[in-house]
């Protein structure tokens, strides 16, 4: 009876799957130039092995681009240029791990969100001193890496530091890469990473790296398109179809759990 159930509730969730995908609309090979920063992994990186782009990301677009039929266009630009760039129509889609924020809502519409993340503290493997905020901030010689307009860099200046986004404690970075590298280096003390980037590179780390504390912040990433695009309903209908059929899981697996750059 158990199997029964089972296999009843699988082939279900398989028809299902089927329906959306028959019911996708058809962009007719439409080109969608779609703009990102290739510095989060591992959602959107130069691979290093090959000198190609990768990533989560990427690979949920090319699904998305052949269920909807839609051809991609990849440019680059830097983060903190990127919403303003989309806003403008320069580009139809942004992509890099984008939080989905009421503020940014003013400028640029969302998808529905692909992936819920939280923020931790990435930290040196053999760090000791802190492992929370309170203990963080207690400590004037501790200096954070951040990105500036990102939501790590917000979450740095309004719930462990000050309130003041000048600072100096937040040594500000172009790329996300550079925040870890610095890390790294010793020339910071913390970043703050979401979740699932932040597993997969404390263990792909060789025990260098490592999580502490408990989430500070969850939040949700979406693409990012231009004000009344319409874009946004056969992405948010590609998404569900991706969802329901289980490829964002078994892209979340791919990239967050078996990766080893």
């Amino acid at each position: 009876m158990f199997c029964r159930a089972v296999c009843l509730a699988a082939a279900l969730n398989l028809s299902g799957a089927a329906s959306l995908a028959q019911s996708l609309p058809d962009l007719g090979g439409r080109a969608v130039v779609v703009v990102t920063e290739n510095a989060y992994l591992p959602l959107q990186f130069i691979d290093p092995d090959t000198g190609q782009p990768a990533g989560w990301e990427y690979d949920a677009l090319a699904e998305l681009s052949s269920r909807l039929n839609f051809t991609v266009e990849y440019r680059n630009t830097s983060w903190d240029a990127m919403i303003q760039a989309v806003s403008d129509g320069l580009y139809d889609l942004g992509m890099t791990g984008i939080t989905i924020t009421e503020e940014r809502r003013q400028k640029v519409d969302f998808s529905d969100p692909y992936m819920r993340s939280e923020i931790f503290m990435l930290v040196r493997g053999d760090e000791q001193r802190f492992t929370d905020p309170k203990t963080f901030a207690a400590n004037p010689e501790l200096l954070i890496g951040a990105q500036p307009g990102t939501s790590p860099f917000y979450v740095a200046v309004y719930e462990i530091l000050d309130g003041n986004e000048q600072n100096p404690r937040i040594k500000l970075m172009e790329t996300f890469a550079a925040t870890v590298a610095a890390l790294q280096a010793g020339d910071v003390d913390l970043v703050l990473t979401d979740s699932a980037a932040g597993k997969a590179i404390s263990d792909n780390s060789g025990g260098r790296l490592k999580l502490v504390g408990a989430p500070l912040q969850a939040e949700d990433f979406g693409f990012i398109f231009p004000k009344g695009s319409d874009l946004v309903a056969p992405i948010n209908a590609g998404l569900a179809a991706l969802r329901a059929d289980g490829t964002l899981d078994r892209l979340t697996q791919k990239w967050f759990v078996d990766y080893r750059p």
